[in-house]
């Protein structure tokens, strides 16, 4: 008997080393074969146990190494786009043609508006993952945040001669003054950038029992209707943006998501060459406390 036990225990012994220096010559990746197989159902439990713990791990490596990997990307972008107003700036600098000051400063103003854009918008990028620890839900004016964007883009309006319009009753909603003051910056900062000379950029309200909505219109390119469904998406810039030097393609992911964490939403409509409609959804059944 003592020898029969022997004789198996020493296959089965074998049989696992044979299997674990297969595994290390071939670069050790497969951990779980590398653990004998399971005699009991306490053992089966915990080997189940483990391969789900396993799992998660590779998932969360997973997105780890897909977080890192799109930030990376996102910095390379940055860096290419902010370094065309750095750029803009010396040369305005070294030229002898411009005729005043004033228009030189005029200009240097222009540029670095556009740094100051990209690097909001990276710090906004920044914050997307500590989101819950910065933001107030209140009660806020709608009036109040759509004027304080189109001050801060008025000279581009001015200097394209784009008419500007928004309705005029005073309309509040629940969410956060700078979060939403962020999104409706991407919106209209897009809106100026696809717009021609001599359009219009208009702001409208609609409201039921459901929702409220702000609908932000221009008369720019549009878009193309197969690249609707993907202008929320991640550096996605389009035919539009591939044409103009200065899109990263993350304002609107980046409003998008942070709609979504409000509890807001974004939807679009788009007719190429006509218009392009973004409207911001407020949805009214959901109460303030819910993101307290």
């Amino acid at each position: 008997m003592i020898g029969v036990y022997l004789v198996v225990s020493f296959t089965r012994r074998y049989g696992h080393y044979k299997v674990l220096s297969e595994i290390i010559k071939n670069g050790g990746n497969d951990f779980f074969a590398a653990i004998p197989k399971s005699v009991s159902h306490e053992q089966r439990l915990y080997m189940s146990l483990a391969r789900k713990l396993h799992k998660a791990k590779l998932e969360a490596d997973q997105t780890f190494h897909e977080e890192r990997t799109d930030f990376h990307d996102f910095i390379i972008s940055w860096i290419h786009e902010v370094k065309l107003p750095i750029t803009a700036c010396h040369l305005l600098l070294r030229n002898n043609t411009i005729s005043s000051l004033e228009e030189l400063v005029n200009k240097l103003e222009d540029e670095v508006n556009k740094i100051d854009h990209y690097v909001e918008q990276t710090l906004y990028y920044s914050r997307i993952d500590s989101f819950s620890r910065d933001y107030l839900i209140a009660e806020v004016s709608l009036n109040q945040i759509m004027r304080a964007s189109v001050r801060k883009y008025a000279k581009m309006f001015v200097a394209k001669r784009i008419r500007f319009t928004m309705w005029e009753e005073e309309t509040t909603v629940y969410s956060d003054t700078k979060w939403l003051g962020f999104i409706i910056d991407q919106i209209v900062t897009n809106a100026l950038k696809y717009t021609e000379r001599g359009g219009s950029v208009i702001c409208s309200l609609e409201e039921n029992t459901r929702e409220k909505r702000l609908l932000i219109e221009d008369t720019g390119i549009g878009i193309p209707p197969e690249e609707l469904v993907r202008i929320f998406d991640k550096g996605y810039t389009g035919s539009n943006g591939r044409k103009n030097t200065s899109s990263t393609g993350m304002g609107l992911y980046l409003a998008n998501q942070m709609a979504i964490k409000l509890g807001h939403s974004l939807t679009v409509k788009s007719e190429e060459g006509q218009y392009t409609e973004l409207a911001i959804i407020f949805p009214k059944s959901r109460s303030i406390y819910h993101y307290i």
